[in-house]
């Protein structure tokens, strides 16, 4: 893939780092992106700021520190995203589709061409938390030796990168008549729509739905935590687009009205 063609896709990559501690592995991280021409480096919450060791670490890419915008939480860093993919070392309690690096590049790469994707890293320590992961359409696990599976930050910064940039190569020679370069899989996932829906209005709807459950009273006194993680999950599969969020919201905010109308009806019958 000529530079030209690779520009546009890839600018739409993201790589997302959530509470970094040290900052020697933000440079280190840079470097592996841009090794694979990744440009776009976020950083949410570090624990500290980049400095002379980040710089250091990075090793001529320091300029991707310097442009990189940094975020409170990481439902501002991805609110503008169309897909956002987390990546885990350990099962969660939070049923995502879990996906290999490979897949979830390929299909991060046709998803670039519609908007902003996000490869989401948590802390060195401890990842993503659960409500973190709650955010992501998916969960892309390395599938690292189970008896040695420690794999620092810029390693699987390193290893995701490399799949993109794969299959940034394989999803040109596709577009020039060639033969692809082994994940051939992009192709055939479906893109989203030009006006699929961001993460913050996808975010929108689902508090949106949170409220009109609890308003009526879907959840009959149980935990409402189990019924919304599937529910999350029954809409990011649905690849909705603006539009159909618009539709989802009008609703849910008739159900909403008519409960109130039923409850005043039934608090005039008991006055009566």
């Amino acid at each position: 893939m000529e530079a030209s063609s690779q520009a546009p896709l890839a600018h739409h990559l993201r790589i997302v780092l959530v509470g970094t501690q040290h900052p020697g592995n933000i440079g280190s991280a840079a470097r592996a992106m841009k090794t694979m021409g990744l440009r776009q480096l976020v950083l949410v919450a570090p624990e500290k700021a980049p400095d002379r060791d980040a710089q250091a670490m990075a090793a001529g890419a320091d300029d991707l520190i310097a442009a990189a915008p940094v975020f409170a939480t990481l439902a501002e860093a991805v609110a503008d995203c169309r897909w956002v993919l987390g990546c885990t070392a350990r099962s969660r309690r939070i049923q995502l589709e879990p996906m290999h690096p490979r897949a979830a590049a390929a299909r991060a790469v046709v998803a670039a061409a519609s908007g902003p994707v996000a490869l989401v890293f948590g802390r060195e320590r401890s990842g993503l938390d659960n409500e973190e992961m709650a955010l992501c359409n998916g969960a892309v696990h390395i599938p690292s030796d189970p008896d040695f599976s420690s794999l620092n930050l810029a390693a699987a910064v390193q290893v995701l990168s490399y799949e993109l940039r794969c299959a940034l190569l394989d999803a040109a020679s596709h577009d020039s008549g060639g033969e692809a370069g082994g994940s051939g899989a992009a192709l055939r996932t479906p893109p989203p729509s030009a006006d699929a829906a961001t993460h913050a209005q996808l975010e929108g709807l689902f508090e949106h739905l949170a409220t009109t459950l609890d308003a009526i009273d879907f959840h009959k006194g149980r935990a409402p935590d189990s019924a919304m993680r599937k529910l999350r999950r029954l809409y990011l599969r649905a690849n909705l687009d603006a539009a159909e969020v618009r539709l989802l919201h009008g609703i849910l905010a008739d159900s909403e009205r008519m409960a109130r109308l039923a409850g005043d009806r039934t608090m005039r019958d008991e006055i009566l």
